[in-house]
C-alpha cells in the first residue's frame, strides 16, 4: 500500500491538484472519511479523471486486502487488479509481481512480519545501547529483562 499511495500522490501533483489536506484525503481510507471530508474529497477528484481512477485503483487494492477471501480467489483478484493498474501504477505493480507468492501468502493466516520486524529492532536497539561491552553474557541478560513481562 505504501507504493501504490506513494504513486498516487505523485499523480496528485501531475494533476495540479494541490489544495490543502488534498494529499491526506486521497491517501486516507475511504471508510475513515466523516461526511465533509466525502465532499471535499468528491470535489478534488471532479478535477481529474485520471486522479479518480488512481484513487479507486487504490481502494480496490485495499478492498482486497480487507475481505476474507482465500488464496485462490485473492490470486484472481490480485492479478486481475494488476492487469489494470499497470497503467497508473507502473512500479507499484512491478513489485506487487516480484513477491506475488509472498503477498499471496498473506490470505493463508492474514499475518505480517511487523511483529517479528519491532523485535529486531528492539534488538538493534539493545546492541546499539550496549555498544563497546564485549560480555555476551550481559547482553543476554538485557534481552531477557526487555522481553519478559
Amino acid at each position: 500500500m505504501k507504493s501504490v499511495n506513494e504513486e498516487l500522490n505523485k499523480i496528485r501533483k501531475q494533476a495540479g491538484v494541490t489544495d490543502k489536506h488534498s494529499k491526506y484525503l486521497l491517501l486516507k481510507n475511504a471508510t475513515d472519511l466523516n461526511q465533509a471530508q466525502k465532499d471535499k474529497l468528491e470535489e478534488i477528484l471532479a478535477r481529474s479523471i485520471c486522479l479518480r481512477i488512481a484513487y479507486e485503483l487504490k481502494e480496490e487494492l485495499r478492498a482486497i486486502y480487507e475481505t476474507n477471501q482465500s488464496v485462490k480467489s485473492a490470486r484472481r483478484s490480485l492479478n486481475k487488479w494488476l492487469q489494470i493498474a499497470q497503467v497508473f501504477y507502473q512500479k507499484s505493480t512491478r513489485t506487487i509481481r516480484t513477491h506475488f507468492d509472498g503477498i499471496c501468502n498473506y490470505f493463508i493466516s492474514r499475518t505480517t512480519s511487523g511483529v517479528m520486524e519491532g523485535i529486531n529492532n528492539r534488538i538493534k536497539l539493545i546492541m546499539r545501547q550496549g555498544y563497546g561491552l564485549a560480555n555476551f553474557d550481559n547482553f543476554r541478560s538485557r534481552l531477557l529483562a526487555c522481553f519478559s513481562n
